[in-house]
């Protein structure tokens, strides 16, 4: 049997699950009161919890159903893991063990790559591996942002999304958007920049757009520098250059969760509406068809991907 195992960053389930998790987030340190009540309201305003775990669920079994409606020489099986709350990447390498899967292709559902974030999901697989007598061969799927399904799905969200101003094409600004990650990573030689910067420029020119732009959401106040510019900053420069449209593509991110359903849908569009710019997002690729075929592709293929073996 294969496996494939998903992987997304996690999400608390509950409010009373918020410190805890967040405790994980930052590797066992104690949060501030102030920063876990911040953490508490912002999921309260979005209904006490996000899909994220949900939707990764129904990802997981509809590729599973993909791939098996094709298997010729072996059946498959796709598992979840999460990196900061549960089910975590340990607790599905333990299932992946237990079902002696013969081959294992481990995807995180972050299209692209930077040592701080997707670094993290190898080093859990790899040390959840290293606990078995005998893993079963790995291939981690590192980066994925220039699968060309993936940058088709995105290119067409934006013209679907461009449709809802009644507006010309022209009359639109495209903002694309990922999270930022602290400044230090540019001297570091993260690649995660340049990847974000060739993924705009893919998806652009697959939507056909003449002009866009590009900004860093999400960042943490941790004192220190963060990647920029903001989104809150391009929206208001928007505004100042005479701009009335604005349409996120956050396609740093594959899923509904906090950092599109507060970040965007609630603290951008308050922003834009202090200054007097309509906001729109793309629809997230969620568990679409179009997106589960993405996924298809890259475990069956690797097209646009990097891939790196790993041992247990």
């Amino acid at each position: 049997m294969k496996g494939v195992l998903l992987m997304a960053y996690g999400t608390p389930e509950h409010l009373s699950d918020v410190e805890p998790y967040y405790r994980d987030i930052l590797g066992g340190r104690e949060p501030s009161p102030e920063a876990v009540t911040t953490l508490v309201e912002r999921y309260r305003a979005v209904g006490g919890r996000t899909p994220l775990l949900e939707i990764t669920r129904s990802v997981a079994d509809l590729l599973e159903r993909r791939l098996n409606r094709d298997a010729r020489d072996a059946s498959w099986r796709v598992y979840v893991g999460m990196k900061h709350w549960h089910p975590y990447i340990a607790e599905s390498v333990e299932r992946i063990l237990a079902d002696e899967v013969d081959e294992l292709v481990a995807l995180p559902l972050a299209p692209h790559y930077s040592r701080m974030s997707i670094a993290g999901y190898r080093e859990a697989v790899a040390c959840s591996m290293a606990q078995a007598s005998s893993p079963p061969p790995m291939q981690f799927v590192e980066s994925w942002h220039a699968n060309p399904l993936f940058v088709a799905l995105v290119a067409r969200r934006i013209t679907d999304a461009i449709a809802w101003f009644d507006a010309g094409p022209s009359d639109v600004e495209v903002l694309f958007s990922a999270h930022s990650l602290p400044a230090r990573i540019i001297d570091e030689g993260d690649p995660y920049p340049q990847e974000l910067t060739d993924s705009a420029m893919a998806v652009a020119a697959a939507a056909g757009l003449t002009s866009w732009r590009f900004a860093y959401q999400s960042a943490a106040k941790t004192g220190t520098p963060w990647l920029g510019p903001d989104i809150l900053e391009s929206i208001e420069q928007v505004a100042r250059e005479g701009g009335k449209n604005v349409l996120v593509v956050p396609f740093g991110f594959v899923c509904d969760h906090l950092e599109i359903l507060f970040d965007i849908d609630i603290a951008a569009t308050q922003a834009a509406n202090r200054v007097g710019v309509r906001l729109a997002r793309i629809e997230m690729p969620n568990d679409s068809p179009d997106f589960v075929e993405a996924l298809f592709d890259l475990v069956t293929t690797g097209t646009g991907a990097r891939v790196v073996g790993l041992s247990g």
